[in-house]
């Protein structure tokens, strides 16, 4: 297993991180703890979770995820060895992630509040790496190319950093990062930061990347490059798109979109046309689809690590593989003609 420089903090995480929103919806606990398991031995120090999951969000489940995680913890006595992060969410409208029956939002009391839950599910005294789910502001979410201005309540950065930074001196957590962040929002907090010894400074931004969609480098792959601020990227497999098993007949039975045939984003004929250039360009060549979209994640320089998700331990050992998979210039020259034909099909 290959390691990573988290910003600048000084931890090396594995370049392959476990990601872990199934759990407690497709997954069982036991599940999890055999994930758990398998990832450790191959080397994996990193797992990702969030006070929200399991995924989709549902008050019925929410919390599970890092439940699982924390009785794992509890049974191995194996806490440090694990960098572990989770995220507190944006302002939105589920109600069930607070006290007072509110919305969520990045206040320092709701961060306060979302930190002391994680910490008690996940039967641990603090989080290596705290991230801000998505931004505070209103702005466009989770899928979609450009920027759609919006007025709105939102609260200022300054605080957020600052609690963030309180939350890091009292011990309860090490380091913070994005996610679902934009160019404007990562500078603007790094520059924040390092004006202000007494605002803490992001250490990774978390953001979808994979050959479905590589937006990131159009505006935050320098940034993640010179400020030391690496990506960890998330649906690497494009919510599985990229395995190829969507492509003929109906989606196999307990997949996610046999479950959650909602989520379109990586499904639209544009994001279909090019699934099925890659997976044929991986066919090809005689490596596994996933195993090819795993592999060029891991290629980029902006990287700090790849959150791969199963529901199987055979499509965990599939994906984990994929980090002594190095493409040939061939294969890559093809991946770029086909990006070229079909760019950013599912945003």
């Amino acid at each position: 297993m290959k390691y990573r420089e988290l910003g600048r903090t000084g931890l090396n995480v594995s370049e392959i991180c476990l990601g872990t929103m199934t759990w407690g919806e497709q997954n069982t606990e036991s599940d999890g703890h055999a994930q758990m398991d398998m990832a450790l031995e191959h080397g994996v120090n990193f797992f990702d979770t969030s006070e929200m999951y399991a995924v989709p969000p549902r008050a019925e489940t929410q919390g599970r995820t890092e439940e699982i995680i924390g009785t794992w913890f509890q049974a191995r006595k194996n806490r440090d060895k694990v960098i572990l992060a989770t995220k507190v969410a944006g302002r939105s409208p589920m109600t069930w992630l607070r006290n007072d029956g509110s919305g969520t939002e990045q206040s320092p009391a709701q961060i306060r509040e979302a930190v002391e839950k994680s910490l008690k599910r996940l039967q641990t005294d603090y989080i290596d790496l705290y991230q801000l789910h998505w931004p505070d502001r209103p702005m466009r979410l989770f899928g979609g190319l450009g920027y759609q201005h919006s007025e709105g309540e939102t609260h200022a950065i300054e605080n957020i950093l600052g609690t963030l930074g309180e939350l890091v001196s009292e011990g309860k957590v090490r380091y913070v990062g994005l996610s679902n962040e934009t160019p404007w929002g990562l500078s603007k907090m790094l520059a924040m930061a390092d004006a202000d010894p007494k605002l803490i400074r992001m250490a990774s931004i978390q953001n979808p990347y994979n050959l479905l969609n590589r937006t990131f480098e159009v505006g935050l792959a320098e940034l993640a490059i010179r400020e030391d601020c690496g990506l960890l990227a998330y649906s690497p497999l494009g919510f599985g798109a990229l395995t190829g098993k969507y492509l003929d007949g109906p989606p196999p039975e307990g997949s996610r979109m046999a479950l959650f045939p909602s989520f379109q984003r990586h499904f639209k004929p544009n994001g279909v046309k090019a699934t099925r250039a890659y997976v044929d360009l991986a066919n090809r060549h005689g490596i596994d689809p996933a195993v090819m979209a795993l592999a060029f994640v891991n290629a980029q320089p902006f990287l700090t690590s790849n959150i791969i998700g199963a529901t199987t331990l055979t499509q965990l050992e599939t994906n984990l593989s994929a980090e002594q998979t190095v493409l040939s210039d061939e294969v890559l020259e093809e991946i770029e003609r086909i990006h070229l034909d079909n760019p950013n099909p599912a945003p």
